[in-house]
């Protein structure tokens, strides 16, 4: 979910829950609007899972409220003693998103707990909050997680090709060059719990249909392509410029580094369509990549002590360029004929985890 379309809807929910509490007459109606902010979810999955998640706890943590409030009142060691028993009741059921709500429940339940009309009024206003959160997450802007993320992967990957292609000729400022690399890692990260929100819609809310599970494999392998390229931006700032080298090294791990990068491009401007699927330049990089690594390997075996850092930086970008080879072959299989082969699905779901 864009964080904008998040922050109006957070607003909306606030806004209902406010006016359904006025409506019915519950007090105080902040209780529901404070549900409210807590139960707005980044996904409509979550939304329902956090809203059964909070059905059960609330109503476990009021019980738990209202029988000790019978006894104890509402003294302050009593609601102390209440809101442990409750923290430990939802960590055993690893409900530990629904702890904040829930303890705002026992203590507005307990405050209110010698009189039972009260004390349900409350427990009925946290209800209102988190029911008012769900429904509109659900009708107004719903998450598209898919969406989103295959838009951010293109930025993404726009912020890693920029990187990569100046790294090794250090013409970019180190200052400029430590900035976009920090906000690379942030874009990653924003990515990943994108993908982790369109796994979960995938494996939880919809049928499990091949074609949508291929295509998460995808992503999933394009997500994981970009990490490597990650990886080989930190092995060339820690080891590259403290290695032994010369200008004709430098343009050999230049060359072959540009050429990994316009591969990784050409993959992903064929998973969007605008390339044939047969088009691939997948067989002559393989053979290109391995060499690569072979001759640094055999440098390194003659010459271990000028070698031991470039072999490094040559390992990473061999990973680098056969992740991308993979990514290669998956899009060529996602953009194929349905099949119903039995191998390419098991590799499929082995690599989903959904086994």
């Amino acid at each position: 979910m864009a964080s904008g379309a998040r922050v109006w809807k957070t607003g909306i929910a606030v806004a209902l829950a406010l006016y359904i509490s006025g409506w019915l007459n519950y007090s105080p109606p902040v209780i529901a609007a404070v549900a409210a902010i807590f139960a707005m979810q980044p996904s409509i999955y979550r939304s329902w899972r956090y809203f059964l998640e909070q059905l059960q706890t609330n109503v476990l943590g009021a019980l738990l409220a209202l029988a000790a409030g019978m006894f104890f009142s509402n003294n302050p060691m009593a609601i102390g003693i209440v809101c442990i028993l409750v923290i430990i009741i939802c960590l055993k059921m690893k409900m530990e998103e629904t702890i904040g709500l829930t303890l705002i429940t026992v203590v507005a339940v307990m405050e209110a707990s010698s009189d039972f009309h009260f004390a349900l009024n409350r427990f009925l206003l946290s209800l209102i909050g988190i029911g008012c959160a769900c429904l509109i997450n659900v009708i107004f802007f719903p998450p598209k997680p898919k969406v989103q993320f295959a838009a951010q992967i293109h930025t993404v990957f726009g912020k890693l090709s920029l990187l990569l292609r100046t790294v090794i000729s250090d013409e970019m400022k180190e200052s400029v060059f430590r900035v976009e690399k920090e906000g690379l890692r942030g874009a990653l990260k924003a990515l990943t719990d994108k993908y982790t929100l369109m796994e979960e819609e995938v494996q939880k809310l919809k049928k499990s249909k091949f074609s949508r599970v291929r295509q998460l494999v995808v992503y999933k392998q394009m997500l994981h392509t970009l990490y490597k390229g990650m990886s080989v931006l930190d092995a060339v700032e820690e080891h590259y410029f403290s290695a032994a080298r010369n200008e004709r090294i430098d343009a050999y791990f230049d060359g072959h580094l540009e050429r990994l990068i316009k591969f990784h491009e050409h993959v992903m401007l064929k998973f969007d369509d605008k390339l044939k699927a047969d088009t691939s330049e997948g067989g002559g990089l393989e053979a290109e990549n391995e060499q690569f690594m072979k001759k640094l390997i055999d440098r390194y075996i003659e010459q271990p002590e000028g070698h031991l850092r470039l072999s490094v930086v040559a390992a990473a970008m061999y990973d680098y360029g056969h992740q991308t080879l993979r990514l290669d072959k998956l899009v060529d299989h996602s953009s194929g004929v349905e099949t119903d082969e039995k191998e390419p699905v098991e590799l499929l779901l082995e690599t989903m985890k959904l086994k």
